[in-house]
């Protein structure tokens, strides 16, 4: 059944918990902006199956690697949630290998760029925001010790707006587009 009713006044329980909490509680908005995060990359690997290149310092295409960080995320999501399972040690690691070797592909950062350029650009800076918020929200939830989050998921949600915004670059430089930074004016 797709409904339970459950919900109908604006609670819900998370993993192991006999309590109810809002719906507008920390967790919640954190595991909201979660399952945000990964249903937009559902969006964005639907457009990544356009794409031939594969991902500097991955043995990935960029579909592929894409699935493997929607993959991570629900591992994210249920430490949030209070599933006594944190995020393996080597994810932040392997993100940073990845952003390392985009970025050797790349003219360097010299300003901020207006978003947009390809379609799959677009769609990944758009990610990269829903990716902050969740960590703001993830942070909000350690920080009032709501539910314990390991170092590694910080440093994961911190990387994974880093990730993004490397996938945006490189989707524009692969697509021949140009970055136009902001005049300003």
């Amino acid at each position: 059944m797709l409904y339970t009713r459950k919900g109908d006044k604006g609670t819900t329980k998370t993993y192991g918990c006999d309590q109810k909490i809002s719906k507008s509680s920390a967790v919640a908005e954190a595991l909201g902006s979660l399952d945000e995060i990964n249903s937009f990359l559902g969006l964005v690997k639907v457009e990544a199956k356009t794409v031939e290149w594969k991902i500097p310092g991955s043995t990935f295409k960029l579909e592929s690697f894409v699935h493997y960080i929607q993959e991570t995320l629900f591992i994210v999501q249920a430490e949030v949630a209070g599933f006594p399972k944190p995020l393996p040690k080597g994810k932040v690691k392997e993100l940073e290998i990845v952003i390392d070797e985009i970025e050797k592909t790349l003219p360097p950062i010299k300003t901020f760029f207006i978003s947009g350029g390809t379609k799959l650009a677009a769609l990944f800076d758009t990610t990269r925001t829903i990716a902050r918020r969740a960590e703001r929200r993830i942070v909000e939830v350690s920080e009032e010790n709501k539910v314990k989050v390991s170092d590694e998921t910080l440093a994961f949600m911190n990387r994974l707006s880093s990730i993004l915004y490397a996938l945006a670059r490189l989707s524009n430089h692969e697509g021949g587009v140009s970055e136009v930074p902001p005049s300003y004016k």
